[in-house]
């Protein structure tokens, strides 16, 4: 059955209208995913001689074992932002004579074959060979390969779970941020730490292997909920998503985002269609090449990320700026036909976040050719990365809404400034101080990495928050169209 499903699959891929765009898509989501890996693969065979110099008073083995949870936290808010659920249209299988545990099962293999699944291996199978193995014997080694894999397989069906769960019940995302945004505080003040807890469970794996057994079995536990959960609700989610979906975009990628995913496509469609809005994109790339100028030798060795910062702020967050600043100006030719339409503008709004969500994940990953500098700059990058999708999406949109400065989009960019308002130049103060003045206390301390981590939970916390902030600028934007509509008219 599994075969036929994947011939069904492909028959569909194939045979589709969008196939052009979509095998453009996959090449480009391929390229990326091959050079992330081989970035992980640096940093797995690196990571014996970076560990003693980031952690310069701990023990190798510590460090490394100290990251694994921590790592696979991060992978989980990653997994919960990005990974998509597999899809199967299940509706013509239904009343054909198939068992549902085959279509829960092919669900389930479906959703393994995820670039989540495999980078924990390039970034720490290194490491365990050259480290682990010889300090405490094959029998260890194994069953860190085994605990690794597990929890990758845990984070896969626990989010899978969390996601399917939210469909029917909001509630579970509320609770599942304020879960989050606690064990940050409680890492944050000191109270739990996530390194500290790491190196315990692994440090007991290493002495007394059996330990890792554990990991297996919780992994085959949330696999098993997911599975319930599935069997028990697999007709009437299909039914309900497909009815309230209507996947008409030529970015398959986008499907799995609904009705704001063809928001956002049909955005990406005007930005890579007119002249002013493609050169702004353009730019963007050309601005990577920003890090140069402020990536200065002793600033990385004197770890003075404060001098750094708005070269990181500005490159991870380029398309968030540059395009961000004429936000709502770009539609202002049919602006008044997207406020007749049967539009919900929570998924308007929705749609700018997610575009500029994905826009500054490829910039930011992109820029991490830095990390060939100095391993630093990627430290830096990240946190300026958690601070623009954070709180740069959130003032920008804010702002956008205070802007009512028509746009041409089929006029050249170059000495254009049409569209420009005081606005823009009130976004730079926000946007540009506020990571700074976060970051100031701690570089005067000399402290300069818990600047960053205060940067980035700063970022993260904004993240978590994109719900009510979504709320916020959706009341801001209803309360201002019709001003808006009216400047965009002169």
């Amino acid at each position: 059955m599994l075969k036929t499903f994947l011939s069904h699959q492909s028959k569909s891929f194939w045979r589709s209208r969008n196939k052009g765009s979509s095998i453009a898509t996959q090449i480009i989501l391929g390229f990326f995913m091959l050079y992330f890996l081989v970035l992980a693969v640096g940093a797995g065979f690196s990571m014996p001689y970076l560990l003693p110099k980031i952690f310069a008073n701990q023990n190798v083995i510590t460090s490394f074992n100290g990251l694994i949870l921590y790592y696979f936290a991060f992978d989980f808010i990653m997994r919960l932002q990005l990974q998509e659920l597999p899809t199967l249209s299940i509706i013509p299988y239904l009343h054909l004579k198939i068992k549902r545990s085959q279509i829960i099962s092919f669900l389930n293999v479906k959703s393994l074959f995820s670039a989540f699944n495999v980078w924990p291996f390039f970034l720490f199978l290194p490491f365990i060979f050259m480290r682990i193995a010889p300090a405490y014997g094959a029998f260890a080694t194994v069953m860190y390969i085994i605990a690794i894999f597990s929890i990758a397989i845990f984070n896969n069906y626990l989010v899978l779970y969390i996601k399917r769960k939210t469909i029917s019940n909001v509630l579970y995302t509320a609770v599942g941020l304020i879960i989050i945004a606690g064990f940050a505080a409680l890492e944050y003040y000191k109270v739990i730490s996530i390194m500290a807890a790491s190196d315990f469970v692994f440090k007991a794996v290493a002495s007394h292997p059996y330990i890792g057994f554990a990991f297996p079995i919780a992994a085959f536990l949330i696999f098993k909920i997911n599975s319930d959960f599935l069997r028990k609700n697999l007709y009437t989610e299909e039914l309900s998503s497909k009815q309230e979906k209507k996947v008409s975009t030529d970015y398959a990628f986008l499907n799995r985002f609904g009705k704001v995913g063809e928001l956002a496509a049909l955005e990406l469609k005007l930005i890579l269609r007119h002249k002013r809005s493609r050169s702004s994109v353009i730019l963007g790339f050309f601005f990577l090449l920003y890090g140069f100028l402020f990536y200065k030798t002793p600033a990385i060795d004197g770890d003075k990320f404060g001098q750094m910062m708005f070269g990181a702020i500005f490159m991870t967050g380029v398309s968030i700026i540059i395009y961000g600043q004429f936000m709502f100006a770009w539609q202002s030719a049919h602006f008044d036909g997207l406020l007749s339409a049967k539009i919900n503008f929570k998924d308007f709004i929705k749609a700018k976040f997610l575009l500029f969500t994905i826009a500054s994940s490829i910039i930011t990953l992109l820029a991490s050719f830095y990390g060939f500098l100095s391993p630093k700059l990627l430290l830096l990058q990240l946190a300026a990365y958690l601070y623009n999708i954070g709180f740069g999406t959130v003032i920008v949109l804010y702002l956008a809404t205070l802007n009512k400065k028509r746009l041409d989009i089929t006029k050249a960019a170059s000495f254009n400034y049409q569209g420009t308002s005081a606005t823009q130049f009130l976004l730079m103060f926000p946007y540009a101080l506020t990571p700074i003045l976060l970051y100031v206390p701690f570089g005067m301390m000399d402290m300069p990495y818990w600047g960053l981590i205060v940067v980035a939970v700063f970022g993260l916390i904004m993240l978590l928050m994109r719900g009510f902030w979504v709320n916020v600028i959706t009341a801001k934007f209803e309360k201002q169209r019709y001003k808006i509509a009216e400047g965009f008219r002169e």
